[in-house]
């Protein structure tokens, strides 16, 4: 955090300001990419299913009650 802060006027960064857009070509690509955003708290070690994680939007993709507003691709 310390090393992206040095670059900033902020002392600290919590992530890189690169920006990679994609464009979503297929259904297959952009189910791949929401996987692999649902599964991030999961591969972190903080949940066990990525439903379990308060703020992902994989609970709306389970009909499940979420914190934030989702629309569902």
């Amino acid at each position: 955090m310390k090393y992206y802060g040095n670059n900033t006027k902020q002392n600290y960064q919590f992530w890189t300001h690169e920006n990679h857009p994609v464009e979503l070509f297929s259904n297959k690509f952009k189910d791949q990419k929401l996987d692999y955003i649902h599964e991030n708290p999961v591969r972190a070690g903080i949940v066990e299913e990525p439903w379990e994680y308060i703020y992902s939007s994989a609970r709306a993709y389970c009909d499940m009650k979420c914190i934030l507003e989702i629309d569902c691709l």
